[in-house]
């Protein structure tokens, strides 16, 4: 294939195929390799999560709780006694929720009791006026044959409860090796972080250490922004339900809590849950103010908490957001949710930094080799864990 000159010099291109065709076609092959490789690092995620996903949890609690230990440190404080302290912390706080759950159902059990009875009374009552118009009689059997179908699909229920039990010992697993993997991060991640980095060519340390500081910049902030969101979520929800009278405000606010870490899906789920146990334990009126109440909570959110806080966070587009959660949850359920805006955000960040890396000299150490790491004692811009 001969070469012939190209206009106005600016180089040679193929005699055979235009320009603007070379560059399609390079940028094609490109493409194609990117997404085959984007692909496989899916395929070997979804086949390993039950790494991957303690893994990341790890990330999440190492980037909440390294800014505290990172003041702690300041104060001279031991670094073991700092990381000890923190998570101690952290799981008492996780116990004292699931302890103040229980407390609140065994108070209010009896009035539970009561008011679910007063409920089915309700709705029983409902179902016999018009447009309904069921009889006892109807009702009952309708209620006879969901039972016969429970009973029929029995065989599938004890499968899904085996699934539970072998679920059960993959949570105790996850949650160990989530647990190790925090406690070396938070000891050593400068250490981790300059080990991965030195896979890589030299020429890529420069980017590598830019893209380090930036994603980890973003986790740390995104986790503190998340849980000041959910936080003002919770007791919002929590107050509207206190004050219509409904039982559980406590457990309604506790799960409004953690759904709040799953961006879109956790809103609306965590909304029909306490529309319905209003419209059930108070009706049709204490249901629409509850409604009322979930979407002024969020309307907040999307209009005051997110343009002022998570903005500056999580510098990615809304859509981005809403595919990204959708993704993630086609890809792995509840744990793709939960860490698709995360994991958007900090591709992002360490993306753009990378692009940008060229725009600053590297630092050199004394060996005259590049740094692969800030020497700076902050726990928030450097990658993850210690220094």
């Amino acid at each position: 294939m001969h070469e012939v000159e190209g206009h106005g010099g600016s180089g040679r291109v193929s005699g055979s195929l235009p320009r603007g065709v070379r560059l399609a076609s390079e940028w094609a092959w490109r493409l194609l390799v990117i997404v085959a490789l984007a692909g496989v690092v899916v395929y070997l995620v979804v086949v390993f999560q039950d790494i991957v996903v303690p893994l990341m949890v790890a990330l999440l609690v190492c980037a909440l709780v390294a800014p505290t230990v990172g003041t702690l440190r300041q104060h001279r404080w031991p670094k073991w006694l700092a990381i000890v302290v923190c998570l101690v912390a952290l799981a008492a706080i996780l116990g004292g929720l699931v302890l103040l759950i229980v407390w609140q159902v065994r108070v209010g059990l009896p009035q539970l009791e009561r008011e679910s009875v007063a409920a089915y009374n309700r709705v029983r009552d409902a179902l016999r006026q018009p447009p309904f118009s069921i009889s006892d009689h109807q009702l009952a059997g309708y209620l006879s044959q969901a039972g016969a179908f429970l009973q029929k699909d029995s065989a599938t229920i004890l499968g899904g409860a085996l699934k539970v039990g072998t679920a059960t010992g993959h949570v105790l697993t996850g949650s160990l090796i989530a647990l190790f993997a925090t406690i070396f991060m938070l000891i050593d991640g400068r250490g981790i972080w300059n080990w991965i980095v030195r896979i890589f060519p030299r020429s890529a340390k420069p980017g590598l250490t830019a893209a380090g500081e930036a994603g980890w910049r973003t986790l740390t902030s995104f986790v503190r922004v998340q849980i000041l969101v959910a936080i003002v979520n919770a007791v919002g929800i929590g107050l509207v339900a206190f004050f219509l009278g409904l039982p559980l405000a406590v457990p309604i606010a506790v799960i409004v809590l953690l759904a709040s870490f799953i961006p879109v899906i956790g809103a609306i789920v965590s909304g029909i849950v306490a529309v319905a146990i209003a419209l059930v334990f108070g009706g049709p009126i204490q249901a629409v103010i509850m409604l009322a109440g979930v979407l002024g909570v969020h309307l907040l959110e999307a209009h005051v908490m997110q343009p002022l806080l998570v903005g500056g966070a999580v510098k990615v587009h809304p859509l981005a957001v809403v595919v990204g959660v959708a993704a993630g949850t086609g890809l792995a359920g509840v744990p793709g949710a939960l860490f698709a805006v995360p994991f958007l955000a900090v591709a992002n960040a360490m993306i753009t930094a990378m692009l940008h890396s060229h725009d600053r000299p590297a630092p050199i150490d004394e060996h005259g080799e590049t740094e692969t790491a800030p020497h700076h004692e902050s726990e928030v811009t450097e990658p993850p864990g210690g220094d």
